[in-house]
């Protein structure tokens, strides 16, 4: 699947001008594209981004395991690749990161000026509303 944000008349839009945005509800009924994203915009909403963090089968790695009970009751999807998982929720991050860990993974912590490729595609069960990740995010970037 192709990342590439579009408007919803099939211009390439971008994650840093909002006159390129626009509405779910538009955004859903647009035929441009291959699918919906969502913008980080600086508004306190965050993202952690786990790429390859599932098993073929769908179980989460033990690290990415570890990162999904640190950031307790918040949404999680599966990302458009099926082996990854996004991480949203309530942080103030202001310049995002990708973090190599130990173990070979790495993991992308976002907050403003990044569009993400969104499936609503929730995780085994997660809840529909965020809660604060700050704690989780400052662990992750620290």
């Amino acid at each position: 699947m192709s990342k590439v944000p579009l408007t919803t008349a099939g211009k390439a839009a971008s994650s840093t001008d909002p006159r390129t945005w626009t509405t779910y509800e538009a955004a859903s009924t647009s035929s441009a594209g291959v699918g919906l994203g969502f913008v980080l915009d600086g508004d306190g909403i965050a993202c952690i981004d786990l790429d390859h963090a599932l098993t073929p089968d769908g179980v989460p790695k033990p690290w990415a395991a570890e990162i999904l009970r640190q950031a307790g009751a918040t949404y999680a999807e599966v990302s458009p690749s099926g082996e990854g998982l996004h991480i949203f929720g309530y942080a103030d991050v202001r310049q995002g990161r990708r973090i190599r860990r130990s173990g070979g993974f790495a993991v992308e912590v976002y907050g403003t000026g990044r569009y993400l490729a969104v499936t609503g595609e929730r995780f085994r069960g997660a809840p529909s509303t965020l809660t604060d990740i700050s704690a989780l995010t400052a662990s992750l970037t620290a």
